[in-house]
């Protein structure tokens, strides 16, 4: 991935203030990167934004300011982290104090074979005391907070009971606030996708889980669609993590301010996002980067209007053999002129 210089984060020595996880839009792999925060930024103001899951081992190993340069503009921004070595989540959350990220979160529900042989992601929740000892290791070594994201259960281990073993041994730990996806994650024979879709949602099991610890921040993730299902969820539950509908539909995101965070500022419209995005999309061009990169994350601005199709299809398509790319961003900017 080509970022053109990111503006440094702002370190003004003293403590950020812990982001509101009212509404928030979840880590994705290949989705959520820097150019899509950028995007979405433009749309919300408010909304919690997190990475893709960065494993302790590509930080520690690699080119972590890669991994972690984000323009200042993306905050609030949560950093989450795959591992499970307490020591070196330590390390890594110290990273990302140090790049001036607003939280770190602890990836517990990764369903994936890859991430489970090295002992990430849901996994993890068949061990609740290593979790525990990895989120006290992060919280010794940062300011910041440290968050969890979890199943409601994996196959073998799916009981309320030892849900709440789970959710009671990290919360002793010092762990407040966990982003719970409300299905259990099936570790053999079904792929990610298909954990994603297949094991029924449990609501139900979440409300009793805030019920039963009314003390934990508890943020609903999974299957949420519409900004009406997240005020009837609020009513229930501290906050809403929206996946895959805020990366397909990402213009929801725009009366997610007024909505859900009392904003009195005028509702961005399409055209304008895309006007937003456009000098960023030019400093990317003039750093060498390919405009596809950008603009593979903004093809669900044009959805449920006459010219949609049109519009998906420039930036989709026709984008890799444009001659002047810029050109064809303001063509496909016409079609969203009034929406």
């Amino acid at each position: 991935m080509n970022l053109e210089k990111p503006e440094a984060p702002v370190n003004t020595g003293l403590p950020r203030q812990e982001p509101s996880r009212r509404f928030s839009v979840a880590p994705m792999m290949d989705w959520t990167d820097a150019h899509c925060r950028y995007f979405l930024r433009i749309l919300s103001k408010h909304a919690l934004l997190y990475t893709e899951m960065v494993t302790t081992g590509a930080l520690l190993n690699g080119d972590h300011e890669r991994f972690l340069r984000h323009h200042e503009t993306e905050h609030p921004l949560a950093l989450q982290l795959g591992g499970s070595v307490p020591s070196d989540l330590a390390a890594c959350a110290r990273m990302a104090q140090e790049h001036g990220y607003d939280e770190v979160n602890l990836n517990v529900g990764c369903p994936s074979d890859r991430v489970q042989n090295n002992m990430i992601g849901a996994c993890l929740m068949g061990h609740p005391g290593l979790v525990a000892d990895c989120v006290k290791a992060m919280r010794d070594a940062v300011s910041i907070p440290v968050t969890v994201k979890h199943r409601i259960g994996i196959n073998g281990r799916d009981s309320y009971e030892q849900l709440c073993e789970f959710v009671g041994t990290v919360r002793d730990a010092g762990c407040n606030s966990f982003t719970v996806h409300a299905r259990i994650a099936i570790l053999e024979g079904l792929s990610p996708k298909e954990n994603r879709d297949i094991p029924p949602l449990r609501y139900d099991v979440v409300a009793q889980l805030k019920a039963d610890f009314p003390e934990l921040e508890i943020v609903l993730n999974g299957g949420i669609k519409t900004l009406e299902a997240c005020h009837a969820h609020l009513q229930t539950f501290d906050g809403v993590m929206l996946g895959r509908e805020a990366y397909h539909n990402p213009y929801l995101l725009a009366e997610v301010d007024q909505q859900l965070f009392g904003s009195t500022a005028p509702i961005i419209t399409r055209a304008e996002a895309l006007a937003k995005l456009r000098p960023y999309i030019a400093d990317h061009l003039a750093n060498g980067g390919a405009m596809h990169h950008i603009t593979r994350h903004v093809l669900g601005l044009g959805t449920g209007f006459p010219g949609a199709r049109r519009f998906r299809q420039l930036l989709s398509v026709d984008i890799h053999k444009a001659k002047d790319p810029l050109a064809l961003l303001d063509q496909a900017g016409q079609l969203l002129e009034g929406r």
